[in-house]
């Protein structure tokens, strides 16, 4: 079976550890069917919910459809939720179920046959401070990889609202606090996705030239004009960085028409990765799947239904090379220059 280096879930904010570790009803990711998939490591991402925080579709008046943009978390209530949920990681990893990533040799002996990689993430990094002091304190317990917003403003720049059909170019880009943020997780070995920032603040990142760029969970703008998407430009940058988009299996983001639909085809996942391989070269290509966190095609169910999407990439002509590059190498080559 080809091992799977998932670039994001959101397991984590919703699920018990000792579920997670022996199979938990509903939902898409667990241990279990991590195994049945062949998955050795995955990124999992620590989310703070906000007061009110909900997918309300709002039309507006010049036909956008947008997703009600979710109020700031305060840095106390964020921290306070982030510690838990990444508490629940570390359960795991004391009860050997996982490996927490902190050096690129753990994604190595996952590989090999040790317990499953876990790569600790930030979804938005409103439970660090501004100062950056508690960076410190979270790079030492294992964080190796981080989203400075997710789709809201927060101290250090401001996320890209949901919306279709909308351009990633939203607002203002990063703060202050934001790029002296991305510096930093240059300088230790952090990792720095950009997923849920809009255009500007992807650029601010790109300038910085921090490391490889990073989508951990996006798709082509040019097959799906959702704002979350990215664009040509975009993707031409992430390329000549020598980073990777992970192609997120979110249905709205896949389909022509933004529908959350699961009886969405899984070949529109393969298109999208093929198009980001025609455009910028498949040692940029990766999976994001945003297991948990979204609505994904019914055909491919679950964590275990990965080798059906491996098949699939087969099937539409990518070599066997290819295949594995996408499911874990090119993850591989990304976090370790990354990684200190």
């Amino acid at each position: 079976m080809i091992a799977v280096f998932d670039g994001h879930n959101d397991v984590l904010t919703s699920g018990d550890p000792e579920l997670i570790a022996g199979g938990r009803p509903g939902g898409h990711l667990d241990l279990p069917r991590m195994r049945a998939g062949g998955l050795r490591g995955a990124i999992f991402a620590v989310f703070a919910p906000s007061e009110g925080f909900g997918w309300e579709p709002v039309p507006r008046a010049d036909g956008v459809l947008e997703i009600a943009r979710s109020p700031e978390v305060p840095l106390g209530t964020a921290a306070a939720y982030a510690t838990r949920a990444a508490g629940r990681l570390f359960a795991l990893e004391r009860a050997g179920a996982v490996r927490i990533a902190r050096v690129i040799e753990d994604l190595d002996e996952a590989l090999g046959g040790g317990p499953p990689a876990a790569v600790l993430h930030l979804e938005g990094a409103e439970a660090i401070d501004p100062q950056l002091e508690s960076l410190e304190l979270w790079y030492a317990a294992g964080l190796r990889s981080l989203g400075p917003v997710w789709s809201r403003s927060n101290a250090f720049g401001h996320g890209v609202p949901f919306a279709f059909p909308s351009s990633p170019d939203t607002g203002p880009g990063l703060t202050d606090a934001g790029r002296a943020l991305v510096r930093r997780c240059a300088e230790i070995g952090i990792a720095v996705d950009l997923s849920h920032l809009n255009e500007a603040g992807f650029w601010d990142v790109a300038r910085a030239e921090p490391g490889p760029l990073i989508a951990s969970h996006s798709a082509a703008h040019a097959l799906c004009r959702a704002s979350r998407n990215l664009t040509d430009g975009q993707l031409d940058a992430i390329g000549a960085s020598g980073g990777l988009v992970g192609i997120v299996f979110a249905c709205s983001f896949l389909r022509e028409d933004f529908a959350e639909d699961p009886d969405t085809p899984l070949s529109l996942i393969v298109r999208h990765a093929a198009y980001v391989a025609e455009r910028i070269g498949v040692e940029h290509v990766a999976f994001g799947s945003d297991f948990d966190g979204t609505t994904i095609p019914a055909e491919l169910g679950d964590a275990a239904g990965m080798p059906k999407l491996l098949a699939a990439l087969g099937e539409a002509g990518f070599g066997s090379r290819e295949i594995e590059a996408i499911a874990w190498g090119n993850w591989r080559r990304v976090l370790s220059a990354w990684w200190r």
